[in-house]
């Protein structure tokens, strides 16, 4: 398609899959980001439709859509009815965002990156990290579906983890990657990795086939066997302080390796989804293994589920740490750029900082790196591929791209009615005397945040001085007993109840770190068993009005920080509008929240 570059240039970059999302674009400007979940109330949900309509908020037509996920859409995307076209072009021509007589492969271009998962993960980690090089490590559950074949036998693998070299404009060169499948193939062809728009033709790399689960997979392996879905890794590092080094516990990792391969007869792929922990055949793990809700009431209560939640802890990080050396190696680049769904590890983050801090390593960690991040990864590399030497700056808004909603006193009015809730006049001050007063308030300004985190537009506060305040809020947002929380503190102040090592600010929320000592005792409620918390930094220019309100509480009680969580009950999506805020209070024991905008304060009636 022949695009005019003195006007306009609209990409929407759509990840299809699980954390399905959208991207928009203008001339290379994020429009917005976000999560499909987000607006069907869905979690996880694929299919980013709704997300699509936002499209037509913005403008009225598109030159390019690029589609991220694990498998092209010739091979797995449903087709529309009738006209044949895949559900995406279908969708924009069905908004008007695209030609509604014309061909719709010609209008606008349709291009598939499917087939490089990984780099979109890396793309989006690199052009938001501020580096004109620098070398990417993708830690990923299973990235791109590729179809090995040797001596007359076809198989398919699945990415796990993977290094590029990278470099501005569109540089994005594989250097290593490990391919995990269901089984061992004798003689496997090492397949070429890309496609000629983004890789040099006759480019090689390092490549890795095994039948070992990747370092994500043993997560989710680990995960499932605590009695959770695999997705749902975080809840396993929130377990992981509650256990010990036990050497009842096998190896997860074949230590012989030179790279990250697991111990086969522990740990069993299921590629793509998930793994399992084979626990037949060691008799410490068999202890519970049969335990359910009918025999017991929690399977965590269990030493070794917690000793295993430790040992996966413990082990992946030092993998991955591993890799990331390997990566400096291999390029010569100080500067890392980290994603893929490993990379949420905040754990893992912060370990890395003294694992490495006397190898020169510059480390930036993508705060979307889940594959929610590769729609933007996708819509950026379609952008620099068309206009090289157009540069903008993605380093000064990562996260705050979701939409912002201009409510009217009236709409504010109706909405609070409809819940029967009250609406009165509130200040900083007014909120701070009901956290002082053991009251969960919850936050709901500006535009929302794209990821996983809640970073002061749709959260929920407490009062972190309170001993009990984990229990009391978990028990609220009905979480397990061992997650800890967040606390957001003002950047100023961060370096004296906190050790950043090495680090100016933790903005995005991607680090747990260690307190100071005699902090713990002064805000229990955040501080995790083993010491730790996950902080965010905040300032005056990132976040006015969250600053303003930490600060408020800081001159009333000593304490710059404030009790955070995202603003959702278990299981449930972050909130997006007043509506679902609302509806939330409804569903749960919480009763206040604050538009600091509006300088107003519901209260719903429980």
């Amino acid at each position: 398609m022949e695009i005019n570059y003195e006007n306009d240039v609209w990409i929407a970059g759509i990840a299809r899959g699980h954390n399905g999302s959208v991207c928009l674009l203008k001339n290379g400007k994020i429009i917005f980001s976000i999560e499909e979940e987000r607006l069907s109330r869905h979690k996880y949900d694929g299919g980013p439709f709704a997300a699509m309509m936002k499209i037509k908020e913005y403008t009225d037509k598109i030159d390019y859509i690029v589609i991220a996920h694990t498998q092209t859409m010739s091979e797995t995307a449903p087709r529309n009815d009738f006209t044949g076209d895949d559900i995406y072009t279908a969708m924009a021509r069905k908004l008007g965002l695209i030609s509604r007589k014309e061909d719709p492969y010609k209008h606008p271009q349709v291009v598939d990156l499917s087939a490089v998962h990984h780099k979109l993960h890396a793309a989006a980690a690199f052009y938001r990290s501020g580096f004109n090089e620098a070398v990417a490590v993708i830690v990923d559950g299973a990235g791109t579906f590729i179809s090995l074949n040797a001596n007359g036998d076809s198989t398919i693998g699945w990415e796990t983890e993977s290094i590029f070299d990278c470099a501005w404009p569109a540089w994005f060169k594989t250097v290593y990657k490990h391919i995990g499948t269901r089984g061992p193939m004798a003689g496997v062809k090492i397949p070429d990795f890309g496609s000629e728009i983004y890789q040099e033709p006759g480019q090689t790399h390092e490549a890795v086939i095994t039948d070992r689960a990747g370092i994500t997979k043993i997560y989710e392996a680990v995960t499932k066997w605590c009695g959770w879905q695999p997705i749902e890794a975080g809840k396993t590092m929130g377990l992981f302080p509650y256990g010990k080094k036990n050497d009842a516990i096998p190896p997860l990792f074949d230590h012989t390796s030179i790279v990250p391969l697991s111990n086969r007869n522990l740990i069993i792929p299921t590629y793509p989804n998930g793994a399992s922990v084979n626990a037949c055949l060691f008799d410490y793990l068999l202890e519970g293994s049969g335990a359910t809700p009918d025999y017991f009431d929690d399977v965590t209560l269990l030493q070794n589920r917690r000793d295993m939640a430790y040992a996966c802890q413990i082990e992946t990080q030092e993998q991955v740490a591993n890799l990331i050396r390997k990566a400096v190696k291999d390029t010569g680049h100080k500067n890392v750029v980290l994603s893929g769904g490993y990379a949420l590890n905040c754990v893992a983050n912060y370990y890395y900082l003294d694992a490495l801090k006397d190898e020169g390593i510059n480390l930036y960690v993508e705060p979307i790196s889940n594959d929610a991040g590769t729609a933007i990864g996708a819509a950026l590399m379609l952008f620099k591929n068309l206009q090289p030497l157009t540069k903008v700056d993605y380093t000064k808004e990562r996260l705050y791209l979701g939409f912002e909603y201009n409510y009217s006193n009236d709409d504010i009015n109706k909405l609070a009615s409809q819940y029967g809730a009250s609406v009165v006049d509130a200040t900083h001050d007014d909120v701070v005397e009901l956290l002082l007063n053991k009251n969960i308030v919850t936050l709901f300004q500006g535009r929302s945040e794209n990821g996983p985190r809640a970073l002061g537009n749709r959260s929920i506060l407490f009062n972190p001085t309170y001993e009990d305040g984990k229990d009391f809020v978990n028990e609220i947002k009905h979480r397990e007993y061992f997650r800890p929380f967040a606390g957001s503190i003002l950047q100023e102040h961060v370096h004296e109840w906190f050790d950043l090592r090495g680090m100016e600010d933790s903005p995005y929320m991607m680090y747990a770190v260690n307190c100071q000592p005699g902090i713990e005792e002064k805000i229990p409620s955040i501080i995790h068993v083993d010491g730790t918390c996950r902080i965010q930094t905040v300032t005056q220019e990132q976040n006015k009005h969250y600053y303003d309100l930490i600060k408020a509480f800081h001159s009333k009680t000593g304490v710059p920080i404030l009790f955070n969580t995202s603003f959702n009950l278990g299981g449930e999506p972050l909130v997006e509008t007043l509506d679902d805020a609302l509806w939330t209070l409804q569903e749960s024991a919480m009763e206040y929240l604050y538009l600091p905008e509006y300088g107003k304060l519901l209260k719903v009636a429980n």
